[in-house]
Protein backbone atom coordinates (compact mmCIF):
# COMPACT_ATOMS: atom_id res chain seq x y z
CA UNK A 1 0.00 0.00 0.00
CA UNK A 2 1.41 3.38 -1.02
CA UNK A 3 1.60 5.89 1.81
CA UNK A 4 0.04 9.35 1.73
CA UNK A 5 3.49 10.99 1.58
CA UNK A 6 4.24 9.03 -1.60
CA UNK A 7 0.96 10.23 -3.10
CA UNK A 8 1.91 13.82 -2.36
CA UNK A 9 5.37 13.37 -3.91
CA UNK A 10 3.86 11.84 -7.06
CA UNK A 11 1.39 14.66 -7.43
CA UNK A 12 4.04 17.31 -6.85
CA UNK A 13 6.30 15.66 -9.42
CA UNK A 14 3.48 15.66 -11.98
CA UNK A 15 2.90 19.35 -11.43
CA UNK A 16 6.62 20.21 -11.62
CA UNK A 17 6.96 18.34 -14.91
CA UNK A 18 3.86 19.93 -16.38
CA UNK A 19 4.71 21.39 -19.83
CA UNK A 20 2.39 24.37 -19.45
CA UNK A 21 2.20 25.39 -15.79
CA UNK A 22 -0.71 27.69 -15.00
CA UNK A 23 -0.01 31.30 -14.12
CA UNK A 24 0.45 32.22 -10.47
CA UNK A 25 -3.13 33.45 -10.10
CA UNK A 26 -4.43 30.09 -11.38
CA UNK A 27 -2.20 27.70 -9.44
CA UNK A 28 -4.00 24.46 -8.68
CA UNK A 29 -5.15 24.12 -5.09
CA UNK A 30 -3.39 21.33 -3.19
CA UNK A 31 -5.00 17.93 -3.56
CA UNK A 32 -7.00 16.57 -0.67
CA UNK A 33 -6.16 13.16 0.79
CA UNK A 34 -9.11 11.71 -1.09
CA UNK A 35 -7.88 13.22 -4.35
CA UNK A 36 -4.38 11.86 -3.72
CA UNK A 37 -5.82 8.38 -3.24
CA UNK A 38 -7.74 8.72 -6.47
CA UNK A 39 -4.58 9.79 -8.27
CA UNK A 40 -2.70 6.76 -6.98
CA UNK A 41 -5.59 4.49 -7.92
CA UNK A 42 -5.56 5.95 -11.43
CA UNK A 43 -1.80 5.43 -11.74
CA UNK A 44 -2.17 1.79 -10.67
CA UNK A 45 -4.92 1.39 -13.23
CA UNK A 46 -2.74 2.88 -15.99
CA UNK A 47 0.10 0.50 -15.13
CA UNK A 48 -2.27 -2.48 -15.16
CA UNK A 49 -3.77 -1.32 -18.46
CA UNK A 50 -0.32 -1.10 -20.07
CA UNK A 51 0.50 -4.61 -18.88
CA UNK A 52 -2.81 -5.93 -20.22
CA UNK A 53 -2.23 -4.24 -23.56
CA UNK A 54 1.19 -5.88 -23.88
CA UNK A 55 -0.29 -9.30 -23.09
CA UNK A 56 -3.05 -8.82 -25.66
CA UNK A 57 -0.49 -7.82 -28.29
CA UNK A 58 1.55 -10.94 -27.58
CA UNK A 59 -1.57 -13.10 -27.71
CA UNK A 60 -2.57 -11.68 -31.11
CA UNK A 61 0.92 -12.33 -32.43
CA UNK A 62 0.82 -15.97 -31.30
CA UNK A 63 -2.70 -16.43 -32.66
CA UNK A 64 -1.68 -15.06 -36.07
CA UNK A 65 1.29 -17.42 -36.14
CA UNK A 66 -0.92 -20.37 -35.19
CA UNK A 67 -3.38 -19.61 -38.00
CA UNK A 68 -0.55 -19.21 -40.50
CA UNK A 69 0.88 -22.62 -39.62
CA UNK A 70 -2.59 -24.17 -39.70
CA UNK A 71 -3.17 -22.78 -43.19
CA UNK A 72 0.18 -24.08 -44.44
CA UNK A 73 -0.52 -27.54 -42.98
CA UNK A 74 -3.94 -27.59 -44.66
CA UNK A 75 -2.43 -26.77 -48.04
CA UNK A 76 0.23 -29.44 -47.57
CA UNK A 77 -2.34 -32.21 -47.03
CA UNK A 78 -4.56 -31.66 -50.10
CA UNK A 79 -4.16 -32.22 -53.80
CA UNK A 80 -2.92 -29.55 -56.19
CA UNK A 81 -6.43 -28.97 -57.51
CA UNK A 82 -7.92 -28.58 -54.03
CA UNK A 83 -5.03 -26.33 -53.02
CA UNK A 84 -5.76 -24.03 -55.95
CA UNK A 85 -9.44 -23.87 -55.03
CA UNK A 86 -8.67 -23.06 -51.39
CA UNK A 87 -6.29 -20.26 -52.36
CA UNK A 88 -8.76 -18.79 -54.85
CA UNK A 89 -11.57 -18.96 -52.29
CA UNK A 90 -9.44 -17.20 -49.70
CA UNK A 91 -8.46 -14.50 -52.16
CA UNK A 92 -12.10 -13.94 -53.06
CA UNK A 93 -13.11 -13.55 -49.43
CA UNK A 94 -10.30 -11.06 -48.91
CA UNK A 95 -11.40 -9.11 -52.00
CA UNK A 96 -15.01 -8.98 -50.74
CA UNK A 97 -13.88 -7.72 -47.34
CA UNK A 98 -11.79 -4.99 -48.93
CA UNK A 99 -14.67 -3.93 -51.18
CA UNK A 100 -17.01 -3.80 -48.20
CA UNK A 101 -14.55 -1.67 -46.22
CA UNK A 102 -14.08 0.62 -49.19
CA UNK A 103 -17.85 1.07 -49.54
CA UNK A 104 -18.23 1.78 -45.82
CA UNK A 105 -15.41 4.32 -45.98
CA UNK A 106 -17.02 6.10 -48.93
CA UNK A 107 -20.39 6.20 -47.16
CA UNK A 108 -18.73 7.60 -44.05
CA UNK A 109 -17.02 10.34 -46.06
CA UNK A 110 -20.33 11.21 -47.71
CA UNK A 111 -22.14 11.45 -44.35
CA UNK A 112 -19.43 13.59 -42.75
CA UNK A 113 -19.24 15.84 -45.80
CA UNK A 114 -22.98 16.45 -45.62
CA UNK A 115 -22.74 17.06 -41.86
CA UNK A 116 -20.17 19.76 -42.48
CA UNK A 117 -22.81 21.73 -44.39
CA UNK A 118 -26.06 20.70 -42.72
CA UNK A 119 -25.21 18.88 -39.49
CA UNK A 120 -25.44 19.94 -35.87
CA UNK A 121 -22.29 21.80 -34.86
CA UNK A 122 -20.67 20.59 -31.62
CA UNK A 123 -17.48 22.12 -30.22
CA UNK A 124 -15.06 20.44 -27.82
CA UNK A 125 -13.40 23.25 -25.87
CA UNK A 126 -9.71 22.43 -25.43
CA UNK A 127 -8.65 25.66 -23.73
CA UNK A 128 -8.06 23.99 -20.36
CA UNK A 129 -4.82 22.14 -21.18
CA UNK A 130 -2.81 24.48 -18.93
CA UNK A 131 -4.82 23.15 -15.98
CA UNK A 132 -4.05 19.50 -16.73
CA UNK A 133 -1.08 17.17 -16.40
CA UNK A 134 0.31 15.29 -19.38
CA UNK A 135 -1.51 12.10 -18.42
CA UNK A 136 -4.79 13.99 -18.08
CA UNK A 137 -4.31 15.50 -21.53
CA UNK A 138 -3.68 11.99 -22.84
CA UNK A 139 -7.00 10.87 -21.38
CA UNK A 140 -8.81 13.72 -23.08
CA UNK A 141 -7.14 12.87 -26.40
CA UNK A 142 -8.34 9.27 -26.11
CA UNK A 143 -11.88 10.45 -25.52
CA UNK A 144 -11.73 12.72 -28.56
CA UNK A 145 -10.50 9.81 -30.67
CA UNK A 146 -13.45 7.71 -29.58
CA UNK A 147 -15.89 10.58 -30.22
CA UNK A 148 -14.67 10.87 -33.79
CA UNK A 149 -15.07 7.12 -34.36
CA UNK A 150 -18.61 7.09 -32.97
CA UNK A 151 -19.60 10.14 -34.98
CA UNK A 152 -18.30 8.53 -38.17
CA UNK A 153 -20.51 5.49 -37.63
CA UNK A 154 -23.67 7.50 -37.04
CA UNK A 155 -26.38 7.71 -39.70
CA UNK A 156 -26.78 11.39 -38.78
CA UNK A 157 -23.34 12.59 -37.65
CA UNK A 158 -22.68 16.02 -36.23
CA UNK A 159 -20.01 18.42 -37.41
CA UNK A 160 -17.28 18.33 -34.77
CA UNK A 161 -15.01 21.25 -33.91
CA UNK A 162 -11.87 21.17 -31.77
CA UNK A 163 -11.00 24.68 -30.61
CA UNK A 164 -8.13 25.99 -28.50
CA UNK A 165 -5.94 23.17 -29.78
CA UNK A 166 -2.42 24.21 -28.80
CA UNK A 167 0.72 23.04 -27.02
CA UNK A 168 0.84 19.48 -25.73
CA UNK A 169 -2.83 18.96 -26.60
CA UNK A 170 -2.02 19.66 -30.24
CA UNK A 171 1.09 17.46 -30.09
CA UNK A 172 -0.74 14.47 -28.61
CA UNK A 173 -3.64 14.78 -31.04
CA UNK A 174 -1.14 14.97 -33.90
CA UNK A 175 0.29 11.60 -32.88
CA UNK A 176 -3.06 9.85 -33.38
CA UNK A 177 -3.04 7.66 -36.51
CA UNK A 178 -4.68 9.52 -39.39
CA UNK A 179 -5.52 12.61 -37.36
CA UNK A 180 -4.44 14.89 -40.20
CA UNK A 181 -7.19 13.32 -42.34
CA UNK A 182 -10.00 13.62 -39.81
CA UNK A 183 -13.08 15.33 -41.24
CA UNK A 184 -13.51 17.86 -38.46
CA UNK A 185 -12.64 21.51 -37.83
CA UNK A 186 -9.31 21.87 -36.00
CA UNK A 187 -8.70 25.32 -34.57
CA UNK A 188 -5.80 26.67 -32.57
CA UNK A 189 -7.99 29.69 -31.90
CA UNK A 190 -10.70 29.78 -29.24
CA UNK A 191 -14.31 29.22 -30.27
CA UNK A 192 -14.95 32.90 -29.56
CA UNK A 193 -12.44 33.78 -32.29
CA UNK A 194 -13.16 30.94 -34.69
CA UNK A 195 -16.92 31.51 -34.47
CA UNK A 196 -16.93 35.25 -33.81
CA UNK A 197 -19.69 35.80 -36.36
CA UNK A 198 -21.92 33.30 -34.52
CA UNK A 199 -21.58 34.44 -30.92
CA UNK A 200 -25.37 34.65 -30.49
CA UNK A 201 -25.61 30.98 -31.48
CA UNK A 202 -23.06 29.65 -28.96
CA UNK A 203 -24.46 27.53 -26.11
CA UNK A 204 -22.10 26.14 -23.45
CA UNK A 205 -23.34 22.88 -21.90
CA UNK A 206 -22.68 23.06 -18.17
CA UNK A 207 -24.24 21.43 -15.12
CA UNK A 208 -24.43 24.82 -13.40
CA UNK A 209 -26.79 26.31 -15.99
CA UNK A 210 -30.38 27.15 -15.07
CA UNK A 211 -31.71 26.66 -18.60
CA UNK A 212 -32.65 23.08 -19.49
CA UNK A 213 -31.96 21.97 -23.04
CA UNK A 214 -35.28 20.67 -24.34
CA UNK A 215 -34.40 20.55 -28.03
CA UNK A 216 -31.34 20.72 -30.27
CA UNK A 217 -31.37 23.63 -32.68
CA UNK A 218 -29.36 23.26 -35.90
CA UNK A 219 -28.79 27.01 -35.82
CA UNK A 220 -27.03 26.72 -32.45
CA UNK A 221 -23.45 25.66 -31.75
CA UNK A 222 -23.19 23.52 -28.60
CA UNK A 223 -19.94 23.58 -26.64
CA UNK A 224 -18.68 20.70 -24.48
CA UNK A 225 -15.87 21.47 -22.06
CA UNK A 226 -12.88 19.14 -22.04
CA UNK A 227 -11.27 19.18 -18.61
CA UNK A 228 -10.01 16.20 -16.64
CA UNK A 229 -10.74 16.09 -12.90
CA UNK A 230 -12.89 19.20 -12.64
CA UNK A 231 -13.15 18.46 -8.94
CA UNK A 232 -10.28 20.94 -8.62
CA UNK A 233 -12.09 23.56 -10.71
CA UNK A 234 -15.75 23.64 -9.72
CA UNK A 235 -17.94 26.04 -11.70
CA UNK A 236 -15.15 26.87 -14.12
CA UNK A 237 -17.09 26.39 -17.37
CA UNK A 238 -20.12 28.32 -16.12
CA UNK A 239 -17.92 31.21 -15.03
CA UNK A 240 -16.16 31.19 -18.39
CA UNK A 241 -19.43 31.31 -20.33
CA UNK A 242 -20.79 34.12 -18.16
CA UNK A 243 -17.65 36.20 -18.61
CA UNK A 244 -17.88 35.69 -22.37
CA UNK A 245 -21.55 36.59 -22.42
CA UNK A 246 -22.72 33.43 -24.15
CA UNK A 247 -25.73 31.22 -23.47
CA UNK A 248 -25.59 28.16 -21.20
CA UNK A 249 -27.77 25.08 -20.86
CA UNK A 250 -27.81 21.65 -19.25
CA UNK A 251 -29.12 18.33 -20.49
CA UNK A 252 -32.52 17.32 -19.02
CA UNK A 253 -31.19 14.19 -17.33
CA UNK A 254 -32.92 14.97 -14.03
CA UNK A 255 -36.30 14.78 -15.76
CA UNK A 256 -35.80 11.16 -16.77
CA UNK A 257 -33.53 9.49 -14.22
CA UNK A 258 -31.85 9.96 -10.89
CA UNK A 259 -28.15 9.37 -10.86
CA UNK A 260 -26.33 7.17 -8.37
CA UNK A 261 -23.33 8.36 -6.37
CA UNK A 262 -21.27 8.15 -9.56
CA UNK A 263 -22.33 11.38 -11.24
CA UNK A 264 -19.75 11.55 -14.01
CA UNK A 265 -20.38 11.67 -17.74
CA UNK A 266 -17.40 11.41 -20.06
CA UNK A 267 -16.86 13.51 -23.15
CA UNK A 268 -17.85 10.59 -25.35
CA UNK A 269 -21.02 9.98 -23.31
CA UNK A 270 -22.13 13.59 -23.70
CA UNK A 271 -21.55 13.58 -27.43
CA UNK A 272 -23.12 10.13 -27.81
CA UNK A 273 -26.23 11.41 -26.02
CA UNK A 274 -26.43 14.37 -28.40
CA UNK A 275 -25.96 12.07 -31.40
CA UNK A 276 -28.64 9.67 -30.16
CA UNK A 277 -31.04 12.55 -29.70
CA UNK A 278 -30.36 13.80 -33.23
CA UNK A 279 -31.33 10.33 -34.43
CA UNK A 280 -34.32 9.61 -32.15
CA UNK A 281 -35.47 13.05 -30.92
CA UNK A 282 -36.07 11.21 -27.63
CA UNK A 283 -34.07 12.32 -24.57
CA UNK A 284 -35.13 9.39 -22.40
CA UNK A 285 -34.08 6.81 -24.97
CA UNK A 286 -30.82 8.67 -25.54
CA UNK A 287 -29.96 8.76 -21.83
CA UNK A 288 -30.83 5.13 -21.20
CA UNK A 289 -28.90 3.92 -24.24
CA UNK A 290 -25.74 5.80 -23.31
CA UNK A 291 -25.57 6.24 -19.51
CA UNK A 292 -24.37 2.97 -17.90
CA UNK A 293 -26.70 1.14 -15.54
CA UNK A 294 -24.20 1.52 -12.69
CA UNK A 295 -24.74 5.28 -12.79
CA UNK A 296 -28.52 5.09 -12.53
CA UNK A 297 -30.15 5.20 -9.14
CA UNK A 298 -33.77 5.37 -10.12
CA UNK A 299 -36.04 6.08 -13.08
CA UNK A 300 -38.94 8.46 -13.44
CA UNK A 301 -37.44 10.87 -10.93
CA UNK A 302 -37.80 14.58 -11.38
CA UNK A 303 -35.10 15.27 -8.85
CA UNK A 304 -32.49 17.76 -9.98
CA UNK A 305 -29.34 15.70 -9.61
CA UNK A 306 -26.15 17.36 -10.70
CA UNK A 307 -24.33 15.50 -13.42
CA UNK A 308 -20.85 16.74 -13.94
CA UNK A 309 -17.38 15.46 -14.65
CA UNK A 310 -15.88 15.82 -11.24
CA UNK A 311 -14.05 12.51 -11.01
CA UNK A 312 -11.38 10.87 -13.06
CA UNK A 313 -11.80 7.18 -12.32
CA UNK A 314 -14.91 6.31 -14.30
CA UNK A 315 -14.13 3.69 -16.92
CA UNK A 316 -16.14 2.38 -19.83
CA UNK A 317 -15.37 -0.40 -22.29
CA UNK A 318 -15.09 1.18 -25.74
CA UNK A 319 -13.26 0.49 -28.99
CA UNK A 320 -9.79 1.99 -29.47
CA UNK A 321 -9.24 2.52 -25.75
CA UNK A 322 -11.39 0.08 -23.84
CA UNK A 323 -11.11 1.55 -20.37
CA UNK A 324 -10.51 5.28 -20.31
CA UNK A 325 -10.22 7.70 -17.48
CA UNK A 326 -13.29 9.76 -17.00
CA UNK A 327 -13.11 13.28 -18.35
CA UNK A 328 -14.77 16.30 -16.88
CA UNK A 329 -17.67 17.33 -19.01
CA UNK A 330 -20.34 19.71 -17.78
CA UNK A 331 -23.44 18.10 -19.15
CA UNK A 332 -26.58 18.19 -17.16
Amino acid sequence: MVEEDDATQIDQSALENHPNPPPQDQQQPPLSKNAQKKLLKQQRYEAKKAEKKALEKEHKKKEAERKRKEWQETLATVSEEERTKLIESRQQLRKERMEKRSEERENKIQRLTEAKSNGQKIVVDLEFSHLMTSSEIHSLVQQIMYCYAVNGRCALPCHLWLTGCNGEMENQLGRLPGFDKWMIEKESRSYMEALQDHKESLVYLTADAETVLDELDLKKVYIVGGLVDRNRWKGLTMKKAQEQGIQTAKLPIGSYMKMSSSQVLTVNQVIEILLKFLETRDWKASFFQVIPQRKRYDTGSTGDQEIDGEECEENKDEPYEKKKKCLEVPCS
